[in-house]
């Protein structure tokens, strides 16, 4: 017996943002953020009002492209896109607000930056983050609305940018190729170099390291 192919998956669209927008009378961005797990760096969100007459083709769930099509769709998105912004929260702000204030944070910042003030953001998640408009969750909502997606892969390709620029201020640990995430090349660099400034003191692996350490973060 041959096993039938399993159902594609379903692509995002504009349906979640169009009913929000007719609901409150104005225009609604897609949030979504990069960098919540990772042990260094900081983390990132984009928020963007798409033009439902002229979407890219292919804007979907960052995780799911590549890295030269997250990039060329950031582009895109950018070029044609009716308002968009990326905001980030640094490692300090993290430690001092935990990482779901400095998301919130991150969040506010790339809404802020927009030069269209939305009535209502969908937000990816389901935590209901305080926003400067109305906020309504989503959950795997960069998966079914094409703003989250969209700001999913500017936030994405944003902090991506940044983390190959730490890996120039600190060589060494391989911050452009696992952009902070838990890869064993980082891990490996971790025990041989110490952490360093972009590290994430109040992340156990790297307070544990800190802690064994007799001089503590390298320069």
């Amino acid at each position: 017996m041959t096993r039938s192919a399993p159902p594609p998956r379903p692509r995002p669209d504009v349906s979640l943002e169009t009913a929000l927008a007719l609901r409150i009378g104005g225009p609604v961005c897609g949030v979504d953020e990069a960098g919540r797990g990772p042990w260094a760096g900081p983390v990132s969100a984009g928020a963007v009002i798409l033009d439902p007459a002229d979407i890219p083709d292919g804007v979907d769930d960052s995780k799911t492209l590549s890295e030269p099509r997250r990039e060329a769709l950031a582009v895109q998105i950018k070029a044609r896109a009716l308002a968009w912004g990326v905001g980030f929260a640094s490692v300090e702000e993290i430690e001092e607000l935990n990482i779901l204030g400095a998301t919130g944070l991150a969040m506010c910042r790339a809404i802020e930056a927009m030069r269209i003030a939305p009535a209502a953001a969908l937000v990816d998640g389901n935590y209901r983050f305080a926003l400067p408009c109305e906020v309504e969750t989503v959950v795997r909502g960069d998966g079914r609305s094409l703003s989250i997606a969209a700001a999913s892969i500017l936030a994405k390709t944003a902090r991506d940018r940044l983390m190959i620029d730490l890996d120039g201020q600190y060589p060494g640990y391989g911050f452009a190729r696992h952009k902070g995430y838990a890869a064993p090349a980082h891990v490996a660099a971790l025990h041989q170099l110490g952490p360093c400034p972009a590290h994430r003191p109040s992340w156990a692996p790297i307070r544990a390291l800190l802690a064994a350490s007799p001089t503590g973060m390298t320069s």
